[in-house]
């Protein structure tokens, strides 16, 4: 008898504000020291919405309110310790203040057309790129 596996459910949020968005460096592998959009698992009985708020909040100090859907990412091969699916989403900012918490060795502002110089964790470029910024 074989194990029924399901892949883990992620997301990741484009968190924008005046043509720049956030990005975290991540403090844990994989791609540890590499920026990321900020994101992460979906809890058990945690709507995808929610849960891309909750993980902003934890890792940027930001709250935000979604603004709309991105896509649904699916590769197989995004996450090297898994199948992942991730949700994404662009939002922006309520309230907070930036600065990196959580699984986050930092969170910094952006500029959108600086986005070309930096090496992005996981498919993010991918994501960004279909945010059509």
């Amino acid at each position: 008898m074989s194990k029924y596996r399901n892949p883990a459910l992620t997301v990741d949020t484009l968190i924008i504000d005046n043509n720049k968005i956030v990005l975290i460096k991540r403090l844990n592998n994989p791609f540890k020291n590499h920026w990321a959009l900020p994101g992460g698992f979906v809890e058990y009985g945690e709507k995808v919405e929610d849960a891309a708020v909750r993980e902003a909040k934890e890792e940027t100090g930001l709250d935000i309110t979604l603004d709309k859907l991105v896509g649904v990412y699916s590769d197989p091969n995004r996450d090297p310790r898994g199948h992942t699916v991730t949700v994404a989403y662009i939002a922006h900012i309520i309230g907070g203040k930036l600065h990196s918490d959580s699984d986050a060795k930092d969170a910094i502002f952006i500029e959108i057309d600086d986005l070309k110089d930096v090496d992005l964790a996981f498919d993010h470029e991918i994501i960004i790129n279909d945010a059509s910024l």
